[in-house]
């Protein structure tokens, strides 16, 4: 079972009560979390985004989301191994060019360590504020993401769809072809979604028996038939923080169910103190999943 941490400090949702140390960790605190991650044998570093919310909807969607590409910049330069993973871009509030130079620099930088998560977005007064439209968001994602794919491997990147059109433009350093995708989201629209474009679904906001059923929903199993693909699970525990070393049977059994349902992966929030806590907790989920 592949294992990530969605980052600390970057960002504080508001449903999972931040503990007063991620709220006030400085730069050197967030470094001693990515590398404790990564020593624990940890697959992911996973960093969402928003770029400013409503203050109405603070208590919902929370107050702070550090910009994705400045802090995974950061993190690569302080780890080593562990994949870097934007969970997720809003693709709407990027030009598909931009989000191929962006990470495929980041990429250069880290040695080859992106992962390209990206999700079609929900908060419709950021959507306003920032000049996206709102309606058909589903169909612009879907356009930025053939976009991407076309452009990936290309020094010279040249497109045609329906929202985005362009050719002869150069965009070095770029994505490698082959970098793995994710489609973060919880509807059967974003597993349609992963099935035609992505290596990997990242659900939030469902249980993990939900996120499991959405797999035998009759739109999923046709789309799986018409493109020969199945996308990995990797579940993100949106909802609670999970507590290895003081409750070690919860966290054995959402990893139970994932493993019987043939999942890759899980993104987590685990319950700390301090960055010493945090640590000993990433290491004691890793030795639970490792006896599975």
């Amino acid at each position: 079972m592949e294992l990530g941490i969605m980052l600390p400090q970057t960002t504080l949702p508001p449903a999972l009560e931040a503990p007063p140390w991620e709220v006030e960790a400085d730069p050197a605190a967030l470094a001693e979390v990515a590398r404790a991650a990564e020593a624990a044998g940890f697959r992911y570093l996973c960093a969402p985004e928003h770029v400013a919310l409503p203050l109405a909807r603070e208590g919902t969607r929370g107050a702070r989301y550090y910009d994705p590409f400045t802090t995974l910049g950061y993190l690569a330069a302080v780890t080593e191994r562990i994949r870097l993973v934007t969970y997720v871009l809003v693709l709407a509030y990027h030009h598909p060019l931009e989000v191929v130079k962006r990470l495929g620099t980041l990429d250069r930088l880290s040695g080859g360590r992106v992962d390209v998560g990206v999700g079609v977005g929900s908060l419709e007064e950021e959507f306003a504020l920032l000049g996206a439209p709102f309606e058909g968001r589903g169909a612009q994602a879907d356009d930025a993401l053939r976009a991407i794919t076309a452009a990936s491997g290309e020094r010279v990147a040249s497109y045609s769809g329906t929202h985005y059109d362009y050719r002869d433009y150069l965009v070095d350093p770029g994505l490698r072809p082959g970098t793995p995708t994710w489609i973060g989201g919880r509807s059967r629209r974003s597993l349609v979604r992963a099935v035609e474009f992505a290596d990997i679904w990242s659900p939030f906001g469902l249980l993990a028996k939900q996120a499991i059923a959405v797999f035998d929903e009759p739109r999923v199993r046709d789309a799986v038939q018409r493109h020969g693909r199945t996308p990995a699970l990797v579940y993100y525990a949106s909802g609670e923080r999970l507590d290895p070393l003081g409750d070690p049977d919860r966290s054995t059994t959402l990893l139970d169910i994932l493993r019987k349902a043939g999942a890759r992966g899980l993104v987590v929030h685990p319950m700390s103190t301090s960055p010493a806590h945090y640590a000993d907790q990433l290491h004691a989920l890793a030795e639970l999943a490792a006896r599975g």
